[in-house]
């Protein structure tokens, strides 16, 4: 029998502001996480579903000017234009830009880096999902958000919040330092922040925060057995790339083997998920 929190677990996935899958290919020692847009359509084909809440909050109207900010392959775009809105979507991979105007070739889709966004006071909303985790300036995205909504527009957004894969990144750092490679600041790719934190930086740049929550959100992860060396390959890919390879298969066995007490149950991985959800508008 899992334990009751395991019972209300559901998929949740990375939609990522990533870096270009071809500078990621010719930079092998860089410490970017690494994207393949077609494995993370065809493993993640059910983002659309998982994201549907969020869409609900955002309640995007007909009419609305809407920027999709991280949209990967571009299936929750499609949800947000189903409303009659019109929605600009972006993302820093140009493979998934490429991936999500196959999909929907009816829909706008950008390579834009959301550090720097070149729209003024265009939007209505703008909306993000699990997208915000990965960017460490956050200032600099919450600017270009305040600089593209229009003056009353919403910020609505989720994305990983404190807490979140503590578990996760304790093991990967025990696991690293017995085969000799302590982890450093530079190699986590994470910015994981409090509901004080990132309301005060909201504040700071003129957005009131109107709705915060930070949750558990155990997340299943695919695959059974081999569902969180996947999952570290995946999306924690920035510490493995410093481990020689002889010495990976070592150092996931490892981080397993610590975890498997807590997030192993009934022959699947789970993950310990706290994502942070906020609203906020322009003032």
């Amino acid at each position: 029998m899992r334990h009751s929190w395991y019972g209300s677990a559901f998929y949740d996935v990375e939609r990522l502001i990533r870096m270009d899958s071809q500078t990621a290919s010719n930079s092998p020692t860089s410490l970017e996480t690494q994207w393949d847009a077609q494995l993370y359509d065809s493993k993640h084909s059910f983002v659309s579903q998982f994201g549907t809440s969020l869409v609900e909050l955002l309640s995007p109207k007909s009419g609305e000017s809407i920027l999709d900010l991280g949209c990967g392959t571009g299936h929750l775009s499609d949800k947000i234009a189903a409303s009659g809105a019109e929605v600009i979507s972006i993302d820093s991979a140009s493979t998934m830009i490429e991936q999500a105007s196959q999909h929907y070739p009816n829909l706008r889709f950008e390579v834009a880096d959301a550090r720097d966004l070149q729209f003024q006071e265009q939007f209505d909303a703008v909306f993000s999902n699990a997208v915000l985790h990965w960017i460490k300036e956050p200032e600099k995205v919450i600017a270009s958000i305040q600089r593209a909504l229009k003056p009353g527009g919403r910020f609505v957004a989720e994305f990983g919040g404190k807490g979140n894969v503590n578990a996760v990144i304790r093991a990967i750092s025990n696991a690293m330092e017995a085969v000799g490679y302590p982890v450093d600041e530079a190699m986590n790719p994470w910015y994981f922040p409090s509901i004080g934190e990132y309301g005060t930086l909201l504040e700071q740049q003129g957005l009131e925060l109107t709705f915060a929550t930070l949750f558990e959100r155990p997340t299943l992860l695919d695959d059974g057995d081999q569902g969180m060396q996947n999952w570290i390959k995946m999306f924690g890919n920035s510490f493995l790339q410093i481990i020689p390879a002889d010495k990976q298969t070592e150092v996931l066995v490892n981080i397993e083997n610590q975890l498997r007490p807590t997030l192993y149950q009934e022959g699947t991985w789970f993950a310990d998920y706290k994502r942070i959800r906020v609203m906020a508008i322009k003032l």
